[in-house]
């Protein structure tokens, strides 16, 4: 058993999350740049932007897990649990999650880095 601290793994579940939330812009994108939208621009230009803003934060969570030695990687799946292995050097933490509960989670970043990439545009007009 791994005795983490609370950032490390906050750190561990953004490794987890953020790919996860980077798939959905993408796919987003993708949606409305193939989409019948009459002014598709706003729409692109903000989840372009967001997409840039989990990058960083994406970057930046490896870059801490690398200076502390940390690892994740994805275990088993089932229908209502994913299991994710947390390693530092070399012992290692199984820890299950709910499929139901890294839907709503990612649901939940979406809209923060959304918003955040909303005050990140202003800022910049």
């Amino acid at each position: 058993m791994l005795n983490l601290s609370k950032e490390a793994i906050q750190m561990l579940e953004q490794v987890i999350y953020l790919p996860m939330v980077l798939q959905i812009l993408q796919n987003d994108c993708r949606a409305f740049e193939q989409g019948a939208f009459k002014l598709k621009q706003p729409y692109l230009k903000l989840i372009e932007q967001t997409i840039k803003y989990v990058q960083k934060e994406l970057t930046d969570a490896k870059k801490y897990l690398r200076q502390n030695q940390l690892q994740v990687f994805r275990g088993e799946r089932d229908d209502l649990f994913s299991e994710y292995i947390f390693i530092r050097k070399r012992t290692q933490d199984s820890r299950r999650y709910s499929n139901i509960r890294l839907r709503n989670h990612v649901e939940d970043l979406l809209s923060y880095y959304l918003a955040k990439a909303q005050e990140i545009s202003h800022c910049e007009h």
